[in-house]
């Protein structure tokens, strides 16, 4: 009986491991936190006899979301206390297949830096909920189960959820530039950093351009967002002019779009993902927090 327990835990891991993956990481925005949510909760499972449990992949589901909870109500994730600018954890998804579990549940225009950004300043209910139904398309049935509600107040919460995030956001008439342009563009972003053309960053950013630096009181970062064209060109004029003569730079799939990953020698030592108004940049996000891109591999 217990060797056809684990077998079945295994089976369960392989299933759901990409889908509890995406909903953790979606409620917290960590990579390393979303991964120890998953494994504590089939480590749960394994201890849990399976005819206990009438529909496994609720269940599981519903213990990454009280894990979430938890670790957003823990003193020591509390943002109020956090140095600075908090920004998502990167997500490195290049090598992901489309057609796989993973590839499906991760390369979504839902994993952008700004859409993980609007999901936090949801309810953790209205987050778990709006993941459940936008991104994960679960019903309303399915989600009640998830988080202890009826069908129709899930209902009434994603509805409510969905106002507040096209309410956020401002961007909803924006049409999101393809990965090939986006990444041309990045291209020209590294080109007019690197040689100091501020005339071409002039014409690739929005006049009103906000930058927005994650150290966590780590490394020296912006404490405040940099607001304005002029403004920001000064500060990354500012950051390529102390750049280490062994920094290197190199596009990768950041939360499913084309970002800038910068390393000093071998090591990474920043993450930077955009958001696009009308082919320019609207919003530079940049991860400088080392303890945020401690599980990012080495060049």
């Amino acid at each position: 009986m217990e060797r056809v327990h684990s077998d079945r835990s295994e089976q369960l891991y392989q299933l759901y491991k990409p889908l509890l993956f995406s909903l953790a990481y979606r409620m917290l925005g960590s990579v390393s936190d979303a991964e120890d949510i998953v494994q504590e909760a089939f480590l749960s499972w394994s201890e849990r006899r399976p005819e206990t449990v009438l529909n496994e992949k609720a269940y599981l589901c519903k213990m990454v979301t009280n894990r979430c909870v938890d670790r957003l109500r823990s003193p020591g994730k509390q943002r109020e206390v956090y140095v600075g600018p908090w920004l998502p954890e990167p997500l490195i998804t290049e090598a992901l297949d489309s057609d796989s579990p993973s590839g499906a549940y991760l390369q979504k225009e839902s994993l952008s830096t700004a859409y993980l950004l609007l999901l936090q300043q949801l309810s953790w209910v209205e987050r778990a909920v709006f993941i459940l139904r936008e991104v994960l398309q679960y019903e309303y049935d399915e989600i009640a189960e998830i988080v202890d509600k009826s069908s129709s107040n899930c209902r009434q919460i994603f509805h409510r959820a969905k106002r507040s995030v096209s309410g956020l956001s401002g961007m909803a008439d924006t049409v999101p530039l393809k990965s090939e342009s986006l990444k041309a563009l990045i291209e020209q972003f590294i080109h007019a950093v690197a040689s100091g053309n501020t005339g071409q960053l002039m014409n690739l950013l929005k006049a009103d351009v906000s930058m927005h630096s994650d150290g966590g009181g780590k490394v020296t970062a912006a404490v405040r967002p940099i607001l304005g064209a002029d403004r920001v060109i000064a500060f990354l004029m500012g950051i390529a002019s102390k750049a280490p003569a062994d920094m290197s730079f190199r596009i990768q799939m950041v939360n499913g779009n084309p970002g800038i990953v910068s390393y000093i020698g071998e090591q990474p030592s920043s993450v930077i993902t955009f958001r696009m108004e009308n082919d320019r940049i609207a919003e530079i996000y940049i991860v400088v927090n080392p303890d945020k891109l401690k599980h990012l591999p080495q060049r």
